[in-house]
């Protein structure tokens, strides 16, 4: 095991004991559960785009965006296919046996940035809780978040200009 993969494995060992506390281990799963499939960001963005007339096209952009970070999250997890944590035991259940990249963490970057370019603040620290709690529910290794995490902000960034009504050629 290199180095990389030994501070993964410990790391993810001592943020899932982190979910032996009752209180920890249900805000963890709560955040995993609304994370899934970027059902968080996709419901934030469209809840944005009903109430904020204004920048309705904004929010509409910025939620695409926060989808399509998902989707290439999805597509590069496919290709790598690294197996899930499996020296501890998950506090939930996955959708996949993949591991690498997180596609929660792909969209709630992606959901940080674009939503943090409207000024929604708010927004960044549920996204960093939402990245934890897959670590604290023991199904991705830190690596796998800060890739996603990576992936997602990286889309929305590119997509930055387009999301404000510019048009990024």
């Amino acid at each position: 095991m290199d180095d990389l993969d030994d501070m993964d494995h410990r790391i993810v060992t001592a943020l899932r004991a982190c979910g032996t506390d009752p209180r920890v281990a249900g805000a963890a799963r709560a955040l995993s559960w609304a994370g899934e499939h970027g059902a968080l960001w996709l419901a934030a963005g469209l809840a944005g785009a009903t109430v904020d007339g204004a920048r309705r096209g904004a929010w509409l952009r910025g939620t695409a965006l926060t989808a399509g970070a998902h989707l290439v999250s999805m597509g590069v997890k496919r290709v790598v296919r690294r197996p899930r944590p499996a020296h501890v035991v998950p506090l939930v259940r996955t959708a996949g046996r993949h591991s690498f990249p997180s596609s929660h963490a792909a969209s709630a970057a992606a959901a940080a940035v674009a939503f943090g370019a409207l000024g929604i603040g708010a927004v960044r620290p549920v996204a960093a809780a939402v990245c934890v709690s897959r670590l604290v529910v023991g199904v991705h290794y830190p690596s796998d978040v800060a890739a996603g995490a990576a992936l997602g902000a990286l889309t929305a960034r590119l997509g930055a200009d387009w999301m404000r009504g510019g048009t990024r050629d």
